[in-house]
């Protein structure tokens, strides 16, 4: 695994990597870049539930439960660039290609 200069793990832009905040929220993108400072998420995916469900439903299935939104689709229109407070990630991981998330992007 590669590391920059800060120690941290280099982040792999061509993957897709699934990034938890300290607020319980989680997006899906490429990392772009990532320091001490700031993280930069490109080709964002957010996951909102889903019209009608009450959580927890352990009876029915996740996907079921949420739908996978595209960044920028929101009244607002903001651009497909996230720039995230550094100290609001709790930890960021690599998705692999079979995961669900991924292949529903894909599907988009």
């Amino acid at each position: 695994q590669k590391f920059a200069e800060n120690g941290m793990a280099k982040p792999d832009p061509t993957v897709y990597s699934a990034v938890f905040l300290a607020n319980g929220q989680v997006y899906f993108g490429h990392i772009l870049r990532s320091n001490s400072e700031e993280l930069v998420l490109k080709d964002v995916y957010y996951l909102q539930a889903a019209a009608g469900s009450t959580l927890p439903d352990l009876s029915s299935t996740p996907e079921a439960r949420f739908t996978l939104v595209k960044l920028g689709q929101e009244i607002h229109g903001p651009q497909d660039e996230l720039f995230i407070n550094r100290d609001q990630v709790l930890f960021y991981e690599n998705l692999r290609d079979d995961s669900k998330v991924v292949q529903s992007i894909k599907k988009q």
